[in-house]
């Protein structure tokens, strides 16, 4: 378990992502096929009974499909509120942030029964100043809409100036939302990282597996990729040079999983949560009951230092 940020809520090290319930629904939500209800309650269940206890949705995912799916799913899972933690997002693309107070009333209808326990600005996007952003965020904090506030792709300066605001309203920023991932390394180098350390905010990784790409399946049959929905397959994450330049990294993977009986996912994904203490945890999705298990399994596996220096070699040119 960790911290979330400087609040006092608990999170697993890993989450899950539900942008897969979306049902394919508007431009986002169509990155994935649609689930049914029953997969998406065993996928749910299954996420707890391994050890995870939060989930992360958002707006902009089928316009609040994922987040009423989600719902949905806890409660058919026989789950209640205090069950389960939720993260959502606001998709502030063209808005100000009245929009953000005018739209939270539909993000805890979505979600009930089941409370907003991390509430992010989905994109640095707004119409509005972080400034603003942040004080309708603390605006919603103090009247019991929303128990942490997030955001999510800031830039470093960006995330300092929330985490600012919001301390000279007494609160904190609890995490950033950024793509973290062996193969997408930026936040080690544009100060993302270092800052989040520095101040106490968890970074919240996603695609942590870049969309499929770290669990080595598109390497040993790439032409799986032709299955995948169609947005997915524009991705630049799955172009077929990629996957060459990234087989060294995961030949390093297979040897260090190898040598754990565990899956190239598993040690992709302990390298992440395990390799700066307790500052970033990942938010892996789910499509099968048997990927979130698999996810799952890396929370118990350790990596020694040598294991890990050989995946930062291997990983090196990302």
């Amino acid at each position: 378990m960790r911290k979330l940020g400087n609040t006092g809520i608990a999170i697993s090290a890993l989450g899950l992502g539900t942008w897969q319930f979306s049902n394919g629904g508007n431009f986002i939500g169509g990155y994935w096929d649609a689930l049914p209800a029953e997969r998406m309650r065993d996928i749910v269940a299954a996420a707890l009974d391994s050890g995870i206890n939060w989930f992360d949705t958002a707006q902009a995912y089928g316009n609040g499909t994922s987040e009423r799916n989600l719902a949905r799913a806890l409660l058919d899972a026989g789950r209640q509120p205090g069950d389960a933690l939720v993260a959502t997002k606001w998709w502030p693309v063209l808005k100000t942030a009245s929009h953000l107070r005018a739209t939270i009333d539909e993000r805890i209808a979505c979600l009930q029964p089941f409370a907003v326990d991390l509430h992010q600005v989905h994109q640095p996007l707004s119409l509005s100043s972080v400034e603003k952003q942040m004080h309708t965020m603390a605006d919603l904090l103090e009247a019991g809409k929303i128990r942490s506030i997030g955001v999510s792709n800031f830039t470093a300066k960006a995330m300092a100036k929330a985490d600012d605001v919001l301390r000279a309203r007494g609160h904190a920023l609890a995490a950033n939302q950024v793509r973290y991932n062996l193969l997408a390394r930026q936040i080690e180098r544009n100060g993302i990282l270092q800052e989040a350390k520095a101040r106490g905010i968890t970074i919240i990784a996603w695609s942590p597996l870049e969309q499929g790409m770290l669990t080595g399946r598109f390497h040993r049959d790439p032409a799986s990729m032709a299955k995948l929905p169609w947005m997915r397959r524009q991705a630049l994450a799955f172009q077929k040079s990629r996957l060459v330049k990234s087989l060294p990294l995961i030949e390093t993977l297979e040897q260090v999983a190898a040598s754990h009986d565990a899956s190239v996912s598993q040690v992709a994904l302990a390298w992440l949560v395990h390799s700066h203490g307790d500052t970033v945890v990942a938010i892996p999705g789910a499509s099968s009951v048997a990927q979130v298990q698999q996810n799952a399994g890396a929370l118990h596996l350790r990596l020694s230092d040598a294991e890990r220096n050989a995946i930062d070699e291997a990983a090196s040119a990302f």
